[in-house]
């Protein structure tokens, strides 16, 4: 397995400053690096041990940051709008690539980030030449909102509260109502991934757990489409970079090798 270095930064956006991580093999394979985009209530600190992993089987870059209001970023006071998805890709990702120097890269997201990564392939076609969605919704579900329920119950005890902050320190309740409020707000009753996954031209891998409590099996048919590559999880529930991080990489490092080899789309990683 190749060493690794990490690397911290900040980038400076319209809102406030942004936190980023990187994970870079000493002799990499592939000068273009996955980004990841968290969930919704997800930071760096939270993919724990995943970009690592990643780093060191892909043979390339892997960076992630925390979304403005999240994790280490800063703050933010107001709430998230309708469009948040698409306007997080087209805003705050070429800032991200802008100042790391990265002239292409390979989006993947979880569950919102996983939107997010889509919406980064359809919007910025020249930068982003892959996208991988993990327990990515396409739509708004009852059992999304159902799972938002039974979480929002969850978190009205401290304990849960603490855990939050934990990673996202005084802006843990911005970042909880941002989420719970977002998804039940009757105007967002409509918004779905059609538009962005229309205009995606990319290659796209698109994996999600059988038990996906957030998510029915709807949602990685609705992503693949009819040119698109879904694999389900076995017994994996919401969390597949938490519950079965091994298996995850080597799925991804599949895809991106038999990629590679059958159209040259995605640069090599060996």
């Amino acid at each position: 397995m190749p060493e690794i270095s990490d690397r911290e930064y900040w980038i400076e956006s319209p809102g406030g400053r942004l936190f980023a991580k990187s994970w870079t093999p000493i002799d990499p394979g592939s000068t273009t690096p996955l980004i990841l985009f968290h969930d919704s209530l997800g930071c760096v600190a939270l993919w724990r041990q995943f970009p690592q992993l990643l780093a060191k089987a892909l043979n390339r870059q892997v960076i992630a940051y925390d979304r403005l209001g999240f994790g280490r970023s800063d703050r933010r006071t107001d709430m998230l709008s309708g469009d948040f998805v698409a306007m997080e890709a087209e805003q705050y990702v070429p800032l991200l690539c802008e100042s790391l120097s990265v002239n292409e890269f390979i989006a993947c997201g979880h569950s919102v980030g996983g939107g997010m990564a889509v919406w980064a392939g359809a919007s910025l076609p020249r930068l982003c030449k892959g996208v991988i969605t993990i327990a990515a919704q396409a739509f708004v579900e009852d059992r999304t909102l159902a799972g938002i329920r039974i979480a929002e119950r969850e978190f009205e005890t401290p304990d849960n509260m603490s855990r939050l902050a934990k990673y996202h320190g005084d802006k843990a309740e911005w970042v909880l109502h941002a989420w719970i409020d977002t998804w039940q707000d009757p105007a967002f009753v409509d918004w779905s991934l059609d538009a962005a996954l229309r205009l995606l031209r990319c290659p796209q891998l698109t994996i999600h757990g059988e038990y996906d409590e957030f998510g029915s099996l709807e949602h990685p048919r609705r992503i693949a489409g009819t040119h698109g590559e879904p694999r389900i999880l076995s017994g994996i529930g919401h969390n597949p970079h938490r519950e079965c991080p091994e298996l995850l990489v080597e799925i991804i490092e599949d895809w991106l090798t038999s990629q590679s080899s059958a159209s040259a789309k995605i640069p090599a990683d060996r």
